[in-house]
């Protein structure tokens, strides 16, 4: 049997110390800010990137760099006969798109996964990927499974300030400055590969039962089978709203009889966009 390595990057929410303890490996996203670099969750902590965020310093995003992904991988192959590399969503960033041209110089060794997902979808696929390596599938077998599964998968994101959407020009400013009068919370949706509008809600209350009753049509249409077989995960995300996420997990758990669920902060490269007080829910299927 294989020794396969399973590989992903920090927009799946998974830190530094979690992947030290399931045994794989978490590339962190690279950040400048200013005229300096930064490492999401090794020079870069969630409080820092919110108060940089709040002083409105300057954020660009970008992907690993090649000698990075590079040097990762030619040290896990010395280790490993295989790895599956898992990033986030190739309709978000060209990570994708650069791992799957770098692993062509590797004979088959590096499999890269366009799962399209971001955040708790993603963290969950890598529970997967760990669960099939267990099973002694291969790299390229469980490349094949996550591709195959990768709309089973549903993210609902309200965003509490237009502030951010303005900035990346998803919204006008006389759209923000309407919006901010009006209390308007946009709700988003990730179904694939973008984050996309799903509504637009007057309030919190408003935008909590916008997406409570977008996932209530989700488990009554798309995934009714696999919620009756008890194979739905669903979680919270949130941007530096961890308190208010932990009250909405809880009104879940009751609604859906769920004893214990994920709570994440959203990916600091989906941050940056929305800012900070965001709130999220979401869905995936369990792989067997």
């Amino acid at each position: 049997m294989n020794r396969i390595a399973v590989v992903t990057d920090s927009n799946s929410g998974i830190t530094q110390k979690e992947a030290i303890d399931l045994g794989i490996k978490v590339l962190a996203m690279p950040f400048t800010i200013g005229d300096k670099e930064y490492f999401e969750d090794i020079t870069l902590s969630q409080s820092e990137f919110y108060k940089k965020l709040e002083d409105d310093e300057e954020i660009f995003t970008s992907q690993p760099a090649v000698a990075q992904v590079l040097e990762l991988w030619d040290e896990l192959l010395k280790e490993y006969d295989e790895i599956i590399y898992i990033p986030m969503s190739s309709g978000l960033s060209s990570s994708y798109q650069t791992a799957r041209m770098l692993a062509q110089d590797y004979d088959g060794k590096v499999q890269v996964v366009d799962n399209v997902r971001i955040s708790l979808t993603l963290r969950h696929a890598i529970y997967d990927a760990i669960n099939y390596v267990k099973q002694g599938k291969s790299a390229k077998e469980i490349k094949d499974i996550l591709e195959d599964t990768k709309l089973d998968a549903s993210i609902y994101i309200m965003v509490d300030t237009l502030k951010y959407l303005k900035k990346g020009g998803r919204v006008t400013a006389a759209g923000a400055a309407i919006g901010t009068v009006l209390n308007i919370k946009p709700v988003l949706q990730i179904q694939g590969d973008k984050l996309d509008a799903f509504a637009k809600v007057r309030g919190m209350k408003q935008a909590k039962k916008t997406m409570l009753d977008a996932l209530a049509k989700d488990i009554e249409t798309r995934f009714k089978d696999v919620y009756e077989a008890g194979k739905l995960r669903i979680g919270v995300a949130h941007t530096n709203n961890e308190e208010v996420a932990k009250e909405f997990a809880e009104e879940l758990k009751s609604i859906y009889n769920i004893e214990t669920m994920d709570i994440d902060p959203l990916s600091l490269s989906v941050s940056c966009h929305i800012g900070p007080g965001s709130l999220a829910v979401a869905c995936d299927v369990v792989q067997d």
